[in-house]
């Protein structure tokens, strides 16, 4: 394939890299040894190093060996980002578990669904969202429950004054498989050392509407994810490792939040800035006190800030490097936000079955507003017929595909679902796009969101970025509505 894109790399971005065999947890390990005494986590003004965190991730995997989890078993994580996320993260990983993130905020239902696939026997979740578990429990392979609480890693005094305000009405049982994190940290456990696994072996299921909106747990390997988050890093090739701070805005149980977040802050060893929530007057308060360079989100949040009437360009000028993701970033959002901070803005493409980082507009070079950019390095795409597959000339619009080392071993349990959109290592994303002549690739809209009045084609994306240049539209979302006529 002729690569055209690689001829608009950043001066420092290679064309191919070269990924060590290791796991996610070895990425950890190597940060411990290479910045033991580095900051890994902020959170609420409690600062802990890489070495305090990775002697919390040890005891954690002490008590979950101690609770009967070993390598295979599938280990679900209900929690937003504080720091009881990555000490769960690694230490599942540690032990060779498989990770199932979920959203905090699914509904019973989604909850036990997901629960279910998965075939999750324990599940580490936030205190206050346990009531939402117990009503679904008994319909799932749940065995074990532990209970991890926000005050469990505040500093004394904040943590005194949370929990006078949000008292626990879940109490652990141990009789029925009700634990608690804290009670648990008190124990003495057996060390376990970390389980022989191979980088080619399954490390999460991760969860996703993927291709053809139905919920399908995209399973990614270790080496899946740590070639990605060493290609993001090698596109950020400007970064500071031992030295940046990273706004963890995203959730870490999104695949974007996780590899743009955890795993590319512990990959160059640097800190991680955990927002459990994003409420604008504390996310702008934050950002001012501790100094995030980098910070890898969504438009909306880009927008929010941007807009804020009481935020000043001195209180957000520490951000350096910023990839935007998830949905379509409009120009007037990236150059108000550029514009703000002094920073770079550059929007990419990515999917949970990718891990996610697939296509990014380079940093400090040429970009082009409006597309997603191009293959990072060691991924090349395609745009081909929706019907038969054929590649399709610069200039035409049809299904995007895409082929690297990031990309999923399959769906979970679903051979059907996996044979449609898996083919010859190739990924057909359910995305319309269309690639320029230079191999910029831009996404016109979903394949099922295409309108199609009087028998022309009409792509969303594209009239949402008409509505965005007028001054009193915030944000924009264009659906079709069905008509008898047209």
């Amino acid at each position: 394939m002729n690569k055209v894109w690689v001829s608009h790399y950043d001066q420092g971005v290679p064309e191919s890299i070269h990924c060590p065999d290791k796991t996610v947890y070895q990425l950890f390990e190597e940060a411990v040894s290479i910045n033991p005494d580095g900051i890994a986590t902020l959170f609420a003004g409690a600062r802990t190093s890489y070495r305090k965190l990775g002697a919390k991730i040890d005891q954690f995997a002490n008590v979950l060996s101690g609770l009967g989890v070993k390598k295979g078993d599938r280990v679900a994580i209900v929690l937003p980002n504080i720091p009881a996320y990555p000490i769960a993260h690694f230490a599942v990983l540690k032990l060779g578990g498989i990770l199932v993130p979920t959203n905090p905020l699914y509904v019973e239902r989604e909850l036990a669904s997901q629960l279910n696939n998965s075939g999750a026997e324990t599940v580490i979740i936030l205190d206050q969202l346990y009531e939402r578990l117990s009503r679904v429990r008994e319909d799932t392979f749940v065995k074990r429950i532990i209970l991890a609480e926000v005050k469990d890693f505040l500093p004394m005094v904040l943590g005194v004054l949370y929990g006078l305000k949000n008292k626990s009405l879940v109490k652990a049982d141990e009789s029925k498989g009700i634990y608690t994190y804290r009670n648990l940290m008190k124990q003495s456990f057996r060390s376990v050392p970390a389980a022989k696994v191979n980088p080619d072996e399954t490390a999460i299921f991760l969860y996703t509407g993927g291709t053809t909106g139905i919920s399908k747990g995209a399973v990614l390997t270790h080496h899946n994810l740590v070639v990605n988050v060493y290609q993001t890093k090698s596109w950020l090739w400007s970064m500071n490792p031992g030295q940046d701070v990273l706004l963890c805005a995203l959730p870490f149980f999104h695949s974007y939040g996780m590899t743009t977040g955890l795993h590319l802050a512990v990959a160059s060893h640097s800190t991680m800035l955990l927002v459990p929530r994003f409420e604008l007057v504390d996310v702008v308060k934050q950002i001012k006190k501790y100094k995030p360079t980098i910070f890898c989100g969504v438009p909306s949040l880009y927008n929010a800030i941007s807009r804020y009437s009481k935020v000043s360009s001195s209180d957000v000028s520490s951000i350096q490097l910023c990839i935007s993701g998830g949905a379509a970033l409009p120009a007037d959002v990236q150059s108000r936000f550029e514009a703000l901070t002094g920073g770079k803005l550059v929007e990419g493409y990515g999917l949970s079955e990718t891990s996610p980082v697939a296509l990014v507009n380079p940093i400090h070079g040429y970009r082009k507003s409006g597309t997603i950019g191009v293959p990072i390095p060691n991924t090349e795409a395609r745009v081909v017929h929706l019907k038969t597959r054929e590649n399709l000339n610069p200039g035409q619009v049809g299904e995007l595909a895409i082929k690297g080392p990031q990309v999923m071993k399959e769906y979970w349990k679903m051979p059907e679902e996996t044979s449609e959109v898996l083919q010859d290592g190739w990924l057909y994303t359910g995305d319309m796009a269309i690639m320029d002549q230079e191999g910029f690739f831009s996404i016109v809209d979903r394949k099922k969101d295409m309108i199609i009045s009087a028998g022309m084609n009409i792509y969303p994306r594209e009239v949402e970025e008409v509505l965005h240049q007028h001054p009193n539209i915030v944000e924009a979302a264009v659906v079709g509505i069905p008509s008898k006529v047209r």
